[in-house]
């Protein structure tokens, strides 16, 4: 018998269980997946985690690698904890939990000093939120650092801290069912092995994902069409952690019509493939425009940061016919675009003329395409000058749907065009906890013995979110859950 079944084994779950072993609880950790494909969704993140920071030296203290030439040759910028809890509001349409939020705000950098402290490696994400302006890097959007290695290396570092600290992780290992009865949850029904047993536990967490990899589930809750998209992450995170709880009277919470949801490669597989990773979003879309099958823009492409709009703009794909679009850019900002522009899965077509790049377009209206095309270069306003650093103002003017920032005309050939769907990421709807973890039931009242983290969590999210929170999220509840389930024993 453990003290603490955690159920899931992806950074939220990792979190929970060290934290809990850290109160001197003994753990088992519950993953579905066979080793291999261990890690749930965070296995297929880049990494990145937002956090409350007040300065450079902030930084230096998490990153000690950073040389001096480095911190000289970049302006990380700040992000106090009062700019993430304007974007968390901002993008949520202020309808975040402010309890939760609170706690995921103030409890961001703690959280990363623990983490820190426990082996975790960090680094600046260099790549993909800093360009180089004057010879000097420039952070944007709040979003500064990432777990090194990725969200592989991420789940690595916890599979090795927790193996370091005595954590049992069985894998292959499924929850079928909680174990409970009036006085609380008392373990977990688990088929390990192809055989079935009872595992009992004096508390069990909860930190199995969301239902996106459930198609049937994605349909009834996210509604028609969502049977369609592509999977961006683990085919193991189906709901069945949110049915268990369900079956025993937890109380759902959030918006379970809600997601995570970005432009993914056309043709990407039914799931996330660990080969690939992250390789297959497509993220460089303010910088260009999008057009979908009939030739048009759909929206504002450079409505603010990418790291602001790309976990929704997924959905926005999805609504499209036929549920894709191609996004289009020219040879001046090509530099710029992301490195997964340029793996070997892509689906990619290049012209020298802007008439030949519409006749490219497959399934696209081409005379149409070129149409908006040229009706976008005359719009682009070219008395703001261009600066991929901040929300510059170069917008359009007089079109239906305006580009607000970094519009350039497309006239610098040669032209690229890459194909989108939308990848679904995770599930926004989730279950009701309170200020310690604990799961609620139906009346608002704990369940005895049962927490809850990560993906899990409802009424954080809506809508939207700010670009890596979700990995931050799931690091600070799982503390939280961890901890506060270690104080069941006894």
């Amino acid at each position: 018998m453990a003290d603490v079944i955690v159920v899931g084994a992806g950074n939220a779950a990792f979190a929970a269980a060290v934290a809990a072993r850290e109160q001197g609880a003994s753990v088992t950790v519950l993953e579905r997946a066979p080793r291999a494909e261990a890690g749930g969704n965070t296995r297929f993140t880049a990494g990145a985690m937002r956090f409350a920071y007040d300065g450079a030296d902030d930084l230096r203290a998490l990153m000690p690698d950073i040389t001096d030439e480095e911190a000289a040759n970049t302006d990380f910028g700040a992000y106090p904890q009062a700019q993430f809890f304007e974007d968390m509001g901002r993008v949520t349409e202020y309808r975040t939990d402010p309890d939760l939020c609170e706690r995921l705000v103030t409890g961001s950098q703690p959280t990363m000093l623990w983490m820190q402290g426990l082996g975790h490696r960090f680094m600046p994400i260099w790549g993909r939120q800093a360009f180089k302006v004057d010879g000097k890097f420039k952070f944007w959007g709040g979003l500064t650092v990432e777990a090194y290695g990725g969200g592989p290396g991420l789940v690595e570092a916890w599979t090795s801290i927790a193996e370091t600290l005595g954590i049992e992780v069985l894998y292959g290992a499924r929850a079928v069912s909680l174990i409970a009865d009036d006085a609380g949850v008392r373990g977990v029904r688990v088929k390990h092995g192809g055989v079935t047993r009872d595992l009992a536990a004096h508390a069990v967490i909860l930190a199995a994902g969301g239902f996106q990899a459930n198609t049937e589930w994605r349909t009834r809750y996210l509604g028609p069409g969502w049977d369609l998209a592509k999977v961006r992450g683990s085919r193991f995170n189906t709901g069945d952690g949110l049915r268990m709880a369900l079956d025993i009277g937890a109380m759902p919470t959030g918006q379970w019509s809600g997601s995570h949801a970005v432009q993914w490669e056309r043709n990407a597989p039914e799931f996330g493939d660990l080969a690939v990773g992250d390789g297959f979003q497509k993220h460089s879309y303010p910088f260009g425009i999008l057009i979908n099958a009939r030739g048009e823009r759909f929206l504002d492409e450079g409505a603010d940061f990418r790291n602001y709009t790309y976990a929704k703009y997924g959905r926005e794909v999805l609504k499209q016919p036929r549920q894709f679009a191609w996004q289009v850019f020219d040879a001046k900002v090509a530099h710029l675009l992301r490195d997964e522009y340029r793996i070997r899965q892509v689906t990619k077509v290049s012209a020298d003329t802007l008439e030949d790049l519409a006749g490219k377009l497959d399934d696209v209206d081409a005379g149409r395409a070129l149409e908006t095309i040229k009706a976008f270069n005359a719009a682009v306003r070219s008395d703001v000058a261009f600066d991929p650093n901040v929300k510059d103002g170069r917008g359009t003017l007089d079109l239906a749907i305006p580009k607000s920032n970094w519009a350039n005309p497309l006239d610098t050939p040669p032209y690229e065009a890459y194909a989108v769907t939308c990848g679904i990421t995770f599930t926004f709807g989730g279950l009701r906890i309170d200020a310690d973890g604990a799961v609620l039931d139906v009346d608002l009242a704990p369940i005895p013995g049962l927490y809850a983290a990560g993906e899990m969590v409802g009424g954080l999210f809506y809508e939207n979110y700010p670009g890596g929170a979700g990995l931050m999220a799931g690091a600070v509840f799982g503390r939280l859950a961890g901890t506060s389930a270690a104080t069941e024993v006894g």
